[in-house]
């Protein structure tokens, strides 16, 4: 019986390490090509920046930084890198790991340790979702910390994915469209947060991530809350891409080719001023709705 596998078929890659060994190179190819586009598309790191990493622990935050070492080491300017985790004080939580890890890898790091943990549990009444508070908490955390030690830059882990997800967060349950941009600047306009996996999907994270083999730790805080809006929207996008591969791509294309034209949104297109046939100026919006104007008259300027 002939005994040789396909190159698609998962034995042949545990038999053959070669293989693994070159789609592990090719991969980590793509992810760090994804990343330098989208910090070159966003003008996300210049020159002399101090980038505080964010480091959770989780898989998108140790593939994030271990990308942005590697370009570092090419970049076309010089730029600093110092790994930043919050310590929120869950109970278990393995202290040693990343400081272990980052040492084992020579990159600067820090530690804020603050007890979010306590303050969310005490706050967030039993059944409720964690996750909007702890985020707040742990966002203002972050933002001090970047103000106190000189970080130009804020870098977070979120993915393509993530981008997606968020903009039908926004769109079921808030009535808007908004996302989660590339690269934004805080409401309190001291603080520039940029995210250099913005063009990397997540499954991509993950394979990258087993061949890497970080030291993952993971968040017990909320996980166990499956009824979060957000992982209804990830189980929506994951059907979509069992029953129609590349539709998130799509969406994600989509986030970054806006024509205000074809929306409604009268801040961002001037709808009033859209096939004018005269200088006549329209009557005020509310004299319609109240049937001032219901005969078809224009007002005179001094009425």
């Amino acid at each position: 019986m002939n005994d040789i596998l396909s190159l698609s078929d998962p034995g042949f890659r545990r038999r053959n390490p070669r293989v693994q060994i070159r789609e592990q190179a090719k991969l980590n190819k793509r992810l760090r090509r994804q990343v330098g586009q989208a910090i070159a598309d966003f003008g996300m790191i210049e020159a002399g920046d101090k980038i505080m990493v964010c480091l959770s622990g989780g898989k998108d935050s140790y593939t994030m930084l271990d990308l942005l070492v590697q370009l570092q080491k090419k970049a076309p300017v010089p730029f600093e890198l110092v790994a930043v985790n919050l310590d929120q004080k869950q109970p278990g939580f393995p202290a040693h790991v990343l400081p272990d890890y980052l040492r084992s890898i020579g990159i600067p790091f820090q530690i804020i340790e603050q007890d979010t943990y306590s303050v969310v549990q005490r706050v967030v009444p039993e059944g409720k979702t964690l996750c909007s508070l702890c985020s707040r908490l742990r966002r203002g955390a972050l933002y001090a910390h970047a103000a106190a030690h000189g970080f130009t830059k804020i870098a977070l882990g979120h993915h393509c994915d993530d981008a997606v997800a968020t903009f039908f967060l926004n769109l079921f349950h808030h009535a808007k469209l908004g996302g989660m941009p590339p690269k934004l600047l805080s409401d309190d306009g001291k603080h520039v947060v940029i995210r250099p996996l913005a063009y990397v999907r997540e499954v991509d994270i993950a394979d990258y991530a087993n061949f890497r083999n970080f030291p993952i730790i993971p968040c017990n805080l909320c996980g166990s809350q499956e009824n979060l809006q957000r992982k209804q929207v990830q189980r929506m996008m994951a059907e979509w891409e069992q029953h129609s591969p590349g539709r998130v791509e799509q969406i994600a294309r989509a986030l970054s080719d806006v024509r205000p034209s074809q929306l409604a949104d009268r801040r961002l297109f001037d709808f009033l001023a859209l096939g004018r046939r005269s200088d006549t100026p329209l009557p005020d919006g509310h004299a319609w709705l109240s049937g001032d104007y219901a005969n078809g008259s224009l007002p005179s300027r001094e009425s």
